[in-house]
């Protein structure tokens, strides 16, 4: 194996991955000019180009895609290998970066706490959260884990549950509700004004998912605004703005202060919850023992959360 090759592969697998070569520079601390040798020096070394260059793009050959295939399982590899020499050398816990790839929803809900119980275990653990609410192919991405709900973990992943199922409704604040109204069936929604929420992967706007006598309904809204961050929708409900289709797990403290109120409780769906997923082939790496290790911690807080906020409930 030319050595000077070898050493250049895992830029070739960051311009892939990046789908550039500047951002690529960006990740590895590089120049891009420094980026584009090393590239080049690889595809003189196999005679072949690697990608098709313009000046919008960059994208990869058919060789190149074939190339970047295997670098990319060899690199992970290599990478567990190492991470386990840390892990070994380390006073206590995994070693390494792990990175992870998470939806926005779930940062402050499980994020948080995963990173918690992994940082009290694990000191010399560096963790990279890369919120991102589209489809992310964590292993063509360069993660080494994500969340996501369970519905779009693949089959081939290993899953790890962190959340209950999970109760999807409609919220509105107490201002809104005395100038609008309250509806009592779905079809009124499209009388009332919903904050709409855009999905980036697809780029279609939500439509709303209720339920009624065991059967699915989705609902198109009118929206007087489409956001694409969750955070700000939640604002817009509590300011009054319109109605929203929320994880009501995310909104427990409003409801109990009655900054925002149940509507339609009745046509409630349920999701599977969120899962911490990563491919079967990592599984024995030692950041990710630790990471799986921290989520089945979390779940079960949060289950005992849940169990708790029952009981709170039927008490009141």
């Amino acid at each position: 194996m030319d050595r000077e090759l070898l050493r250049h592969l895992p830029i070739v697998v960051a311009v892939a991955r990046r789908g550039g070569f500047s951002a690529a520079a960006a990740e590895l601390s590089m120049t891009p000019s420094a980026v584009s040798h090393a590239v080049r020096r690889v595809e003189d070394a196999v005679g072949v180009p690697l990608f098709a260059r313009t000046t919008r793009q960059v994208r990869l050959t058919e060789a190149g895609q074939a190339l970047v295939d295997v670098a990319t399982d060899a690199l992970q590899e290599i990478d567990a290998q190492l991470d386990q020499l840390r892990t070994e050398g380390a006073a206590r816990g995994a070693a390494g970066w792990l990175r992870l790839n998470v939806p926005r929803v779930a940062l402050h809900w499980v994020v948080t706490p995963l990173l918690e119980q992994l940082a009290a275990a694990n000191p010399d653990l560096v963790v990279e959260v890369f919120a991102d609410d589209g489809m992310a192919e964590i292993v063509s991405q360069g993660f080494d884990a994500g969340i996501r709900l369970g519905q779009m973990v693949g089959a081939e992943m290993v899953a790890i549950r962190l959340t209950p199922p999970i109760r999807v409704g409609v919220v509105g604040s107490p201002a809104y509700l005395r100038t609008h109204g309250r509806p009592t069936h779905p079809d009124e929604l499209a009388a009332h004004r919903c904050i709409g929420y855009r999905l980036l992967t697809s780029g279609r706007v939500y439509g709303w998912e209720l339920e009624e006598d065991g059967r699915d309904l989705e609902i198109d809204v009118r929206s007087p605004v489409v956001v694409n961050d969750y955070t700000y929708a939640l604002h817009l409900m509590r300011a009054g703005f319109g109605l929203g289709y929320v994880f009501l797990p995310l909104v427990t403290d409003d409801l109990q202060s009655g900054r925002l109120q149940r509507v339609l409780e009745t046509y409630d769906i349920e999701e599977p919850g969120l899962f911490l997923y990563f491919p079967e082939r990592s599984r024995r790496a030692p950041k990710v023992r630790a990471l799986a290790e921290a989520a089945r911690q979390v779940s079960a807080d949060l289950r005992q959360a849940e169990k708790l906020t029952d009981v709170q409930s039927r008490v009141r």
